[in-house]
């Protein structure tokens, strides 16, 4: 095993053993912000130099609920015995490189715009390629944003990056038959979204609310804006 491996086997088991692991599910209607992603694209890359996914979306909904439910941003401090809360949002984002899973992470998202966002993750994805991300890239972070998506991942239970207390797992996005306002079956973009969470810390109703407030958010986009 590369030192890398070793050391995310090491952490992934610590992380088991210490957490009291809960995943709860939400699924997401993609529809809305994917018809606004295809209108605006190329004009937000042709003015930010970088194209918009759907990472920056994800980022920017988490962390307005992260702020809206301030347990899933805090952490237990296991000498003190105590729960310490920040009033920052540091975003660590998965990224496959060459040599297996990095976390870098994003700074101060709560004052991030979407083009900061997704040319911040351009910049760690290009590092990440290179082999060049520093141990300052990845130190810290308050909450991980996972997208096994891309992978073609349809549900999965993410496990918790430590001494973080909740995890976000984004999904594949399948065409699905649901029920619209109406009555009637439409098809529609669905995913899958998971958050992983320390049960000792959070307790279900905090982590409904925060999966049920980044579902919100992106099934209706307009919420980032007027900040609801």
């Amino acid at each position: 095993m590369s030192r890398m491996r070793q050391r995310v086997a090491s952490r992934l088991k610590e992380s088991q053993n210490t957490a009291a692991m809960l995943t709860t599910f939400q699924e997401v209607d993609m529809g809305n912000f994917m018809e606004m992603r295809v209108r605006h694209k190329d004009e937000f890359e042709k003015k930010h130099g970088v194209k918009l996914g759907f990472m920056s979306v994800f980022v920017k909904a988490c962390t307005s609920a992260l702020q809206e439910v301030p347990a899933i941003n805090a952490y237990i401090d296991d000498e003190a015995k105590e729960i310490v809360y920040r009033d920052y949002c540091d975003v660590s984002v998965a990224v496959a490189s060459p040599n297996g899973l990095v976390v870098p992470v994003l700074r101060n998202t709560e004052y991030m715009s979407f083009a900061d966002v997704e040319r911040t993750i351009a910049l760690f994805g290009k590092k990440a390629r290179e082999g060049s991300l520093s141990l300052d890239d990845m130190t810290g972070g308050t909450f991980t944003i996972s997208n096994g998506g891309v992978f073609g991942s349809l549900m999965g239970t993410p496990i918790i990056n430590q001494p973080q207390s909740a995890i976000l797992g984004m999904h594949a996005t399948k065409m699905r038959a649901v029920v619209d306002e109406k009555g009637n079956v439409v098809a529609r973009p669905m995913m899958y979204l998971a958050l992983t969470y320390d049960h000792r810390l959070i307790d279900g109703r905090e982590g409904v609310t925060f999966l049920k407030s980044v579902a919100d958010k992106i099934t209706d986009p307009s919420r980032l804006v007027f900040d609801i």
